[in-house]
């Protein structure tokens, strides 16, 4: 069946075409392999319905059976159900269909898979009955209408439902779920908007009290319960709309509330953009494409800055819809109300004042708080005062700030725990400075705050640091979220998800390391706390709560079965093993007619002697703790292709047989690594042979040398050891060797006839670089175009902190300017009380003397006034008389003695 496409309009117009017709039965196709395109135009209508309706409780019925389950969640089920169906089959789109009932067997089919699979217990179980209703129900009406028959509404036998015993309610699956807020709270608008009756609004409420982890009271945290587990509750930032953004909710919301004569929402056409692969041409004919979902999305994040731009977007759409669909049909005269509705709703909304849009509790929402000298703003990280322990502040982001009718100002964050206070496995690795998401959204003082930190998504945090983000700041790594109901660690899938929508859309830049860094994995912190007699069988243990609004004070840590999303604790690192000597270069043996042999203790048989002279290497073996025992013995000449070291004091050793002469700059083979352990008694010389590059006479021949056979007298010599071959020297064919073009026989060894020399092993002591090229590097052009732009970007990098740092201190200069002016304000305000104050005085004086004196109050006014007055001057006088009495007095108690003499 096709996949669910709420936006096709072609469908409203079937139904609108099909209301407006006289009720006829649709004629069956003249093609026998597919339904005519009425029928399947009347199917696609159909499941568009099946798939719009809500229940009473705004439940999705048919959300279930969209898609076909996942044959690796559930692998028994088609084990089970031997005929999967779901909306998603795409049979109306492929045109499979061959007549209606097969249509209907579908819908039974779907519902009698659901009822088989699952338990009666089980919510599904329900659904599946519910649209197996709701279907019949659709069906009938069609029968009334006569647009199908009786016949063709009928559903067929599939079968009895098994029975099954029934089992309590499971509980909810241990999953990991993108906690994507978008969602969330979409839903939540969705059933603001829906006016279906108190039993939504009631749900709706519920669903939020038992959400809300941080109890709020006008911005106050409650603190009178006692239950510390009630304290991990998930929270929900809180909802704080300015005016203009309660006013663009509520119009979105208002075209809710119109519903078209068939009963259904004038803007279910309107929600989301029609599929691509179904109506491809749509987007050919309409250059921007916009739906309700955008302009929602936009709202959420605070992109509108008027009510007109919100509107704006309205009639973009109202009018696409227009262009696309038929003058007449239902989507056209849909869109034409509600766009007529929306400039009204608009209008409204932008004629009410700012005080109707006030929050319940008094806040105020503000842009950012000035507190410390420093802004704050949502998407900041913060440290918050950790009342449970001062030495590991709350690490936080800002989601919301606001002001309450006292003036104190809040903000919300969300809190990230740190490894010791989370419960998980005790052996479960975190990152160095790592913090893990929580769904704690708490309320707190500006004054809370404690300083600036910076979380960054572990796919980014070893490769830099923010730029601009000072060096002795905090910056944590974050991979995954906690659940603190199921105490789980969930890997987060996407790091957008976990932001405010403000910053969703803005990333930051970074000063890159030259080298990324290591990142490395350290045991838990709290792996001690693991009880000695823990068990697999254990219950989840509980983390020690402190005050309230704080994290744990420590988490604890258990033994119980690792989940099957839980990797395992990274291996121990193995330390360095030791680093091999260099290997030089392997020269081939002088000409012999037998290669060595080995016996079966690793004796070598030379040739020219008897394989019974050759002593075993047990005469001087050196028994120790090491698994291997044997050691080859000292005095006992091998090859060059012997792994035994070379003492430099004896080069010339012999065995029984002269050796041949050897050239002193010919370098000695040294073992290697997987052999250093016979390097402390080994002492055995080597033979030194010619340098094989300095002259090829001797290979006369175009083919390479093959050794002799070695003598077949060895039948029990099984455990011998098989030292590296030598070096060979191949050439080709004259033939063959001319066949290579001349420049690339130039860039390899030849021989004195021009022939390209082949090695088994690459010379050690070559370089194939010659030395005109060794020091070359870059050109002066590309080092000098390097500079330029080294210095570009520096200088943009610091015109971009020029330009941020002017931004800031621009916001403050205008910050500090408002609030000069607010206390100008004030301190006028108060003259003007003052001064009011003194003509109010000034009136009640002269009223008091016209009562006292009638038509002489003037007068009596001026006498009394010239009597204060010489009575003020001759206290002042009286005043300034004491004053000189008192310093006369005190300048003859101060005497000065001079000379022995009075003065």
């Amino acid at each position: 069946m096709a996949s669910q496409s709420p936006d096709l309009s072609a469908q409203a117009d079937v139904k609108a075409e099909l209301d407006e017709e006289k009720p006829t039965v649709i004629p069956t196709a003249t093609n026998p392999a597919s339904v005519s395109k009425e029928t399947l135009e009347l199917m696609d209508a159909m499941e568009k319905r099946l798939t719009d309706y809500r229940d009473a409780d705004g439940v999705d019925i048919s959300n279930a059976f969209q898609r076909i389950v996942n044959k690796r969640v559930l692998p028994d089920y088609f084990d089970i159900i031997k005929e999967p169906v779901a909306f998603s089959t795409g049979k109306i789109l492929k045109k499979q269909y061959k007549s209606f009932k097969e249509f209907v067997r579908d819908f039974a089919l779907m519902s009698h898979n659901a009822q088989v699979y699952n338990r009666p217990s089980a919510p599904v179980y329900g659904d599946a009955i519910a649209l197996r209703e709701l279907v019949k129900a659709e069906l009938q009406k069609l029968v009334d209408q006569m647009v199908i028959t009786a016949e063709e509404s009928e559903f067929p036998d599939l079968g009895e439902i098994p029975d099954i015993e029934d089992s309590p309610l499971p509980a909810p699956e241990d999953e990991e779920v993108e906690e994507d807020e978008d969602e969330e709270e979409e839903e939540e608008d969705e059933d603001d908007s829906d006016d279906d009756g108190p039993k939504r609004r009631a749900r709706k409420k519920g669903r939020r009290a038992s959400a809300t982890g941080g109890k709020r009271d006008g911005g106050k945290i409650d603190e009178s319960k006692d239950d510390p587990e009630s304290q991990k509750k998930r929270g929900r930032p809180p909802k704080v709309h300015t005016p203009m953004e309660a006013r663009i909710n509520n119009v979105l919301k208002g075209l809710r509330k119109f519903k078209n004569p068939g009963g259904d929402l004038k803007i279910f056409h309107f929600e989301k953009l029609p599929d691509k692969s179904a109506i491809p041409d749509y987007y050919h004919e309409i250059k921007v494409p916009i739906a309700m979902d955008l302009i929602k999305r936009k709202a959420k994040r605070k992109k509108y800055h008027s009510v007109d731009q919100a509107l704006k977007d309205l009639e973009l759409m109202f009018e696409n819809a227009k262009a696309y669909n038929e003058e007449g049909s239902q989507v056209y005269k849909d869109a034409v109300d509600l766009q007529r509705e929306a400039r009204i709703l608009a209008e409204q909304e932008k004629k009410k004042p700012d005080g109707e849009y006030a929050d319940e509790d008094g806040r105020l929402p503000v842009p950012e708080i000035l507190y410390n000298g420093e802004l704050w703003k949502v998407g900041d990280w913060i440290h918050l005062n950790n009342p449970n322990d001062v030495t590991k502040p709350i690490v936080a982001q800002i989601y919301r700030t606001w002001q309450d009718p006292e003036g104190q100002k809040w903000i919300n964050a969300c809190w990230y725990y740190r490894p010791e206070q989370t419960v998980h496995r005790y052996e479960k690795h975190f990152y160095e400075n790592e913090v893990v998401k929580t769904g704690q959204y708490r309320d707190h003082k500006i004054e809370e705050v404690v300083d600036r930190c910076f979380v960054m998504f572990f796919t980014r945090y070893n490769k830099g640091r923010p730029r601009g983000f000072p060096t002795d700041k905090e910056v944590y790594v974050c991979e995954a979220r906690y659940n603190e109901d199921r105490c789980k660690l969930n890997k987060i899938k996407t790091w957008a998800s976990c932001v405010p929508d403000e910053v969703r859309d803005k990333d930051y830049e970074m000063d890159l390391f030259e080298v990324p860094r290591k990142m490395k994995k350290v045991p838990s912190p709290i792996k001690h706390l693991l009880r000695e007699d823990a068990k697999e069988d254990d219950p989840l243990p509980k983390p020690t709560w402190g005050v309230a609004n704080a994290p744990p004070i420590v988490g604890a840590v258990h033994r119980r079965p690792r989940e099957s999303n839980e990797s395992p604790p990274p291996e121990p690192t193995p330390s360095p093993p030791p680093q091999p000597l260099p290997e030089p270069v392997r020269r081939p043996p002088p000409v012999t007619t037998e290669r060595p042999r080995y016996g079966s203790q690793g004796d070598i048989t030379m040739s020219g002697t008897h394989s019974g002279s050759a002593a075993s290497p047990m005469n001087n073996l050196n028994l120790g703790s090491s698994s291997y025992g044997q050691q080859f013995a000292s005095s006992r000449p091998i090859t060059a292709a012997s792994p035994s070291p070379h003492p430099p004091q004896n080069p010339y050793g012999t065995h029984g047989q002269p050796t041949q002469s050897a050239l002193p700059q010919t370098p000695q083979y040294q073992p290697q690594s997987s052999y250093s352990h016979y390097g402390s008694a080994a002492t055995t010389p080597a033979t030194q042979l010619p340098n094989p590059l300095g002259n090829y006479s001797h290979y006369q021949n175009n083919t390479p040398r093959a050794p002799a056979p070695a003598p077949a007298s060895h039948g029990s010599q099984t455990n011998a050891y098989n030292p590296p071959r030598p070096v060979e020297v191949y050439t080709l064919s004259d033939q063959a060797n001319l066949s290579i073009p001349p420049d690339t026989r130039s860039q390899f060894h030849q021989d004195e006839a021009g022939r390209v020399i082949f090695f088994t092993a690459p010379p050690l002591d070559v370089n194939p670089v010659s030395e005109q090229s060794r020091n070359l590097g870059h050109s002066l052009r590309y080092l000098a175009e390097k500079a330029r732009r080294t210095e570009e970007i520096q200088k943009q990098r610091k015109d971009r902190a020029a330009e941020l740092e002017l931004e800031a201190s621009t916001r403050l200069k205008r910050m500090k300017t408002d609030d000069d002016d607010k206390k100008q304000q004030a301190f006028d305000q108060k003259m003007n009380y003052l001064q009011n104050w003194c003509k109010n005085m000034e009136a009640g004086t002269d009223e008091l003397y016209k009562q006292m004196h009638g038509e002489k109050w003037k007068e009596m006014r001026e006498l009394d006034a010239q009597a204060l007055v010489a009575k003020q001057q001759e206290a002042y006088n009286k005043r300034l008389s004491m004053e000189k009495a008192h310093k006369k007095q005190d300048d003859g108690e101060n005497m000065k003695i001079t000379a022995f003499k009075w003065v």
